[in-house]
């Protein structure tokens, strides 16, 4: 069994292949095989995969789901394909940015998925991922911020934050580092441009 992500229609449906497959919620779903790309219940290990196929957060919802029986996993990705699927919890926002940071973390080397930023990033659709030696975010009331120092001359990440532009504490349009301070430029008072 591995702990995986997927994406789905609003109704917890999906399509591969021309086929609609309608999910159910706590209870084993079951395909007959799994084949990355032609069959089987297709899910990815990295959370932030699951946009390339789920792209919009207003139209899609996000489980951590578990993956299970004969699975085959796509050499290219962090996509695999299963004979058995179980939803386990419908990720929120600040969830979904959460476990894609933990996956960050926890896999350094591993390519980054096109959404996340290096170095600085502004919000969309929501949220931004940024990475780095001086990594820096900003986004709009409400969007979620996460953010991974690196290690000096490594991949690894030596701090990671995750802040909501709520307007009080975390206020929208100004830069923030991994601590959640704003971040100046030389110039007085003037946020550092991305």
């Amino acid at each position: 069994m591995i702990l995986a992500y997927k994406g789905f229609d609003l109704d917890l449906s999906c399509t591969s292949r021309g086929n609609r497959f309608q999910y159910v919620p706590d209870r084993w779903n079951e395909e007959p095989t799994a084949k990355c790309g032609e069959n089987g219940f297709h899910c990815a290990e990295n959370p932030l995969d699951c946009l390339t196929y789920y792209p919009s957060m207003e139209k899609s919802v996000y489980y951590l789901v578990v993956a299970a029986g004969d699975i085959n996993d796509d050499e290219n990705g962090s996509r695999i394909s299963c004979t058995r699927l179980r939803l386990v919890k419908r990720l929120n926002l600040e969830e979904f940015v959460a476990h894609s940071l933990h996956y960050i973390w926890n896999h350094p080397l591993r390519e980054n998925n096109r959404r996340v930023c290096r170095e600085s990033g502004t919000g969309k659709e929501g949220f931004v991922i940024v990475r780095g030696k001086s990594p820096r975010a900003c986004g709009k009331l409400g969007d979620v911020l996460g953010i991974i120092k690196e290690k000096s001359g490594s991949r690894e990440g030596m701090e990671m934050g995750l802040y909501i532009v709520d307007g009080k504490e975390i206020l929208p349009d100004t830069w923030y580092n991994v601590h959640g301070n704003p971040v100046k430029s030389m110039r007085k008072g003037a946020a550092i441009p991305a």
